[in-house]
């Protein structure tokens, strides 16, 4: 019998030198041996999920002994119940509940009133579950349904006890306050994960960030980056106004002025007029805020010249009256510097990390949780500990003139001392455009800089006859358009030559001038760009001018390093083409359903898989399938060939951005895209086809066991490979972190087989994509996922700055809805070199 439509794992690797590895996965020790009762629950009125959760507990302390015949059922805050006997009230029952709130006695509301309406959907056969996890059976809907209910079962009482969102929970001990009035709460992942002949609970840290409680005031001074809300005196300016109030709106306030009003309001806007002028009417007189606070509650205002938030039509509070609630999730994108924040909250070596994930082990206490008792669920207390190997590191080639021109890399880092690039690119026809005033950034400090950079790409293999290029210099909030276009002029006619590159120096990190830059260079002129940093012009750096150097010989048709041919036989044998992919959705937030995704595929075009062109889509928004798929493989097997001479007989298709839920649709969809885009170009065209899902967004991590298989940030080595005890049952899967841990806790790419023309096995497969990982482009270290699935994302998030007239991109409005959004194609003698490196 056919027990996947996916690819059997062929046997396990035996490539490397073994380690051994904890991973933060944890045995199910006993499983539920009978049936699990599954209940549909559907409560009116409709309340969001976390609210659910407090319903359904009322429910069952209301009901236990009686219709539940004193069951604990679990419920996953949504849909499903599940009991681990059937309930005495028989296939379908409705119940009312009350739901008491819990506020002080004095302005305790009325109880609210629900109705559950509970139907019996059938039985979860826990024996097919366990035949699947023996390979002895598919995956079918009733061992999905049965892993569900596992997770149902696992975090049921903890879902009870705290802020649960998804699989994770937070708790407010440890938290840190961010910039702009928001807090990261520390929390906890769980799931169920079936792996060979047992269920395992992965178990990771999580953070999320919450407003933080308290003063409105505060909070609306931490926004605008005030030292106090002393700094308020002044009042808002209207950008400020602006800011604040779509930072603010929808948060849930209680007023601190009564002490017996205790009900919770939300903010709906910000007044337009300060509180001492906003008017409204009372006993038939009018009246403005400030005032109406100093005679009925003797109450002097002490920010009055700040506005109100209006809570309901006509309802004026001022700022200083409301106490934020504590606990609200942050659901607005993060700016810059609070995700730079959030990022050093959570980034924590390995020792830590694992550390902490034990102490969590401590807050779920599953030996102690009586519904996990109740269906006869344990769950060991010890990581998971592992069998891996180290793969052997790849040799890299650069040109034979080099000093240097064989190495093989000892912890996955090298340098470009004594080396030249494979193949160095010509740069004749150049220009600088300087968006800082010759005040700021004087000529002979750029002179100085091209210079260094000029003389490092001649030291490192390209050919640069020109190292005297015009230097102009641009306002950054002027016309960056014609700032460019006057460049590119300026570059042609000073080397009579087509314009190769405009090197832009920057004021700052910020990105609009940037996105602007990439927009007019990609799409509107068709010229490669570079920029860099003000801060590093003055202090000239030779290792920032080799690293600019690999960039830019890409973006002009070079090739920096290969590995050596007999460590890719794959590739090198016969004609390979490797493709990477991804899609990237628009960001969360108002009117992201309207906004698009970008689709993006690049390709190798050279025998040695150095060199990648890219093709990109524009999508209806939430897609993951690529739409498109068919004719963007068609251009870039066309590439291939227009530099090759040659048609790939085989590809090596590399996915990314698809969770497993989707595997069942990426096989009739886009590998039939790619069979098809091949038949299109020639009927009797048919290469081997091998396609790999690469995910990233997973909560697998490693922590070794012995120090010496550790690097010097405490993780594993780069080639660390894992493809038993916590993979799939029996699919071909495996987990490779293939980088060197630079903070916190390495991540591992999870490689995922789903289609397989090319009978490749674990070693094989292991080590190319391992191998592969030491020739990205922009930099001189093996690198966390293969560089064909990189240089997509990379794709993507360029393509992300071709927007005009919308918010797609970083640049635009957090707010602004659906604008229509229009999108540049880059310029074709752009689109066959890397110029998105």
């Amino acid at each position: 019998m056919e027990i996947t439509p996916f690819v059997r794992r062929p046997g396990v690797g035996r490539e490397g030198r073994p380690i051994k590895v904890r991973t933060n996965f944890f045995e199910v020790i006993t499983m539920p041996e009978n049936n699990i009762i599954h209940y549909d629950v559907s409560i009116t009125p409709e309340v969001p999920p976390r609210l659910n959760m407090k319903i359904f507990e009322s429910f069952v302390n209301q009901y236990r002994e009686r219709a539940l015949g004193n069951a604990r059922p679990v419920f996953d805050g949504r849909k499903n119940m599940l009991a681990h006997k059937l309930l005495p009230f028989g296939d379908a029952a409705t119940f009312n509940v009350t739901l008491e709130e819990r506020t002080p006695v004095a302005s305790r509301r009325p109880p609210r009133e629900f109705r559950i309406r509970i139907r019996r959907v059938g039985d979860i056969v826990m024996g097919e579950l366990f035949q699947f996890l023996r390979a002895r059976s598919r995956m079918t809907n009733n061992c999905q349904t049965a892993i569900m209910a596992l997770d149902a079962i696992i975090g049921h009482k903890v879902s009870t006890l705290h802020v649960a969102v998804g699989r994770s929970f937070f708790t407010p001990e440890g938290s840190r306050s961010i910039s702009g009035g928001a807090e990261v709460w520390q929390g906890y992942y769980q799931s169920a994960r079936p792996t060979s002949d047992k269920m395992m609970i992965n178990i990771d840290l999580s953070a999320t960030a919450f407003y933080e409680g308290g003063r409105l005031v505060q909070i609306v001074a931490k926004i605008l980056e005030l030292r106090s809300p002393d700094d308020l005196r002044r009042g808002l300016s209207e950008r400020e106004h602006q800011k604040v109030e779509r930072k603010i709106r929808n948060l849930k306030i209680r007023v601190n002025h009564r002490a017996e009003a205790r009900t919770s309001s939300k903010i709906e806007r910000l007044t337009q007029t300060p509180a001492s002028r906003t008017m409204f009417e009372k006993d038939g007189n009018t009246i403005d805020v400030a005032t109406y606070f100093q005679t009925t509650y003797n109450m002097r205002l002490i920010y009055p010249f700040l506005p109100c938030v209006i809570v309901r039509r006509n309802v004026f509070l001022p700022l200083e009256v409301c106490d934020v609630i504590p606990g609200q999730r942050h659901m607005r994108k993060l700016d810059g510097k609070q995700v730079d924040e959030m990022m050093n909250f959570t980034r924590q070596n390995p020792t830590l990390r694992a550390n902490k994930i034990r102490a969590g082990l401590n807050i779920l206490d599953y030996r102690n949780d009586e519904y996990m008792q109740q269906f006869g669920v344990r769950v060991s207390n010890e990581m998971a500990m592992v069998d891996g190997r180290i793969l052997p590191t790849p040799t890299i080639h650069y040109h034979p003139s080099s000093r240097d021109n064989r190495i093989q890399p000892a912890g996955g880092v090298w340098n470009l001392r004594d080396k030249k690039v494979a193949t160095g690119a010509t740069l004749g026809s150049w220009c600088v455009l300087a968006f800082l005033s010759p005040d700021v950034l004087p000529d002979h400090d750029i002179n100085a800089f091209v210079r260094e950079l000029a003389n490092t790409c001649q030291d490192t293999g390209m050919n640069i006859p020109n190292k005297n290029p015009p230097i102009l210099h641009a306002n950054p909030q002027g016309n960056i358009e014609e700032s460019l276009k006057q460049a590119w002029l300026r570059a042609g006619n000073s080397a009579k030559a087509q314009p190769q590159l405009i090197l832009c120096i920057l004021p700052n990190t910020g990105q609009p001038l940037y996105a602007e830059i990439k927009r007019v260079s990609d799409t509107v002129i068709g010229v490669a760009t570079q920029c860099v940093q003000n801060r590093y012009i003055r202090q000239t750096k030779k290792q920032y001018c080799a690293n600019v150097c690999l960039k830019i010989n890409v973006k002009l048709g070079g090739m920096n390093s290969f590995i050596d041919p007999t460590q890719i036989p794959f590739i090198s044998d016969r004609p390979t083409i490797l493709m990477g992919a991804d899609v990237t959705p628009p960001a969360p937030g108002p009117g992201s359903d309207e906004r698009p995704s970008i689709a993006a595929v690049t390709a190798s075009v050279d025998a040695k898989a150095s060199r990648y062109a890219a093709s990109i889509r524009i999508q209806r928004g939430r897609t993951e399938i690529i739409a498109d798929l068919a004719n963007m493989v068609k251009e870039l097997l066309k590439a291939f060939y227009q530099t090759c001479g040659r048609k790939p007989e085989r590809i090596l298709f590399y996915r990314d951005g698809i969770s497993e839920s989707q595997f069942g649709s990426i096989i009739t969809t886009e590998i039939a895209a790619i069979k098809a885009a091949c038949q299109a170009l020639d009927a009797n065209y048919k290469p081997t086809i091998t396609f790999v899902v690469v995910q990233k967004r997973h909560h697998t991590r490693f922590f070794p066991i012995d120090s010496r298989d550790a690097d010097r940030t405490g993780n594993c080595p780069p080639g660390t490979v894992i493809e038993t005890v916590i993979t799939h049952p029996f699919e071909f899967d495996f987990y490779l972190q293939s980088h060197a841990g630079l903070l916190g806790t390495s991540r591992p790419a999870h490689y995922y087989v789903l289609y397989d023309d090319n009978g490749f096995n674990p070693d094989m497969l292991q080590t190319l994509s391992y191998n592969l990982c030491y020739i990205y482009a922009r930099c001189t270290r093996s690198v966390s996922l293969v560089p064909p699935v990189y240089y997509a994302h990379l794709v993507t998030n360029r393509a992300k700055l071709h927007a005009r007239g919308g918010p797609f991109s970083d640049t635009g409005s957090e707010e602004g809805g659906g604008a229509a959004v229009t999108f540049g194609v880059v310029k074709p003698e752009l689109q066959r070199v890397m110029y998105f490196a």
